[in-house]
């Protein structure tokens, strides 16, 4: 189940246009306003008189229901402008606007409680907590939710039983498997239902058929219309994307070789 990404392209302004390759899967695809829409962002870290910048000039836009590959080598910015997208860190120039609303200036409560309405992460490593059962780790994010506890607990059943853990939903995370911690993870990120799902190196310390397994999991929940955001360093993995965008020293790279050429959207089109 594996899809060959289109090429990441650009516009005079430097604008990456991440677009699904699939026009008809959603309607929601086919919406004017971009779910991510980044422009210029640049993210300096500051340490004692020593500045780091890591992020260059980033635009970007990514549309409702795509499946975007971030890839690069260790310390191309890839993770950096994953947790910025994920309300995780700040950036220090430029501007963001998430689901239509600028999030660039938001305090930190403001932050945190978008973030839980709109996105779900899931890491390398699982963070899950060790003395929990697997179905009250994928409860966690339900904490501060305004949905009814009998209704967030039959949605965290339903989906440890789509990720294959409907027998496992009592055991604790050292009686499970790297792959199915890394699928409790998985569930716990979906909770929400976020529109955003991000993902750090999520098979980064799994073998390949698990990693294979989980990947199978991503592209299913994209069929239904989540858009997800990957970083990787694995083309294997990458490959699994509809769109894989190249970072190299904090910037998007423009030349991105064995790639579809990417359609234009249905308002483009002459």
């Amino acid at each position: 189940m594996t899809r060959p990404g289109p090429d990441a392209q650009q516009t005079g302004m430097q604008l990456t246009d991440a677009q699904p390759a699939d026009r008809q899967q959603k309607d929601t695809q086919l919406t004017d306003t971009p779910l991510i829409d980044m422009r210029h962002i640049g993210k300096t870290f500051v340490q004692a008189d020593m500045e780091t910048r890591v992020l260059h000039d980033i635009s970007l836009r990514v549309w409702p229901g795509d499946f975007l590959a971030l890839t690069g080598s260790s310390g191309s910015g890839k993770s950096t402008l994953l947790y910025i997208m994920g309300l995780l860190d700040q950036a220090s120039s430029g501007s963001y606007h998430l689901q239509g609303q600028d999030v660039s200036t938001l305090d930190d409560a403001a932050a945190s409680a978008f973030r839980n309405a709109v996105t779900g992460f899931v890491f390398q490593s699982f963070f899950l907590i060790p003395y929990a059962s697997a179905l009250d780790n994928v409860l966690l994010p339900g904490v501060y939710s305004q949905v009814p506890d009998r209704e967030l607990r039959a949605r965290a059943e339903e989906l440890l039983v789509r990720v294959g853990l409907g027998d496992r939903m009592h055991h604790k995370p050292n009686q499970l498997s790297g792959g199915q911690q890394q699928r409790v993870a998985l569930a716990r990120a979906l909770l929400q239902e976020p529109a955003l799902l991000l993902a750090d190196e999520p098979t980064g310390q799994l073998d390949t058929a698990t990693s294979r397994s989980i990947l199978e999991l991503f592209q299913k929940i994209n069929e239904g219309g989540t858009t997800i955001i990957m970083v990787t360093h694995s083309p294997e993995t990458a490959a699994c994307a509809r769109k894989r965008i190249v970072m190299r020293d904090g910037r998007i790279h423009p030349d991105i070789p064995d790639e579809a050429e990417q359609p234009d959207r249905p308002d483009e089109r002459s």
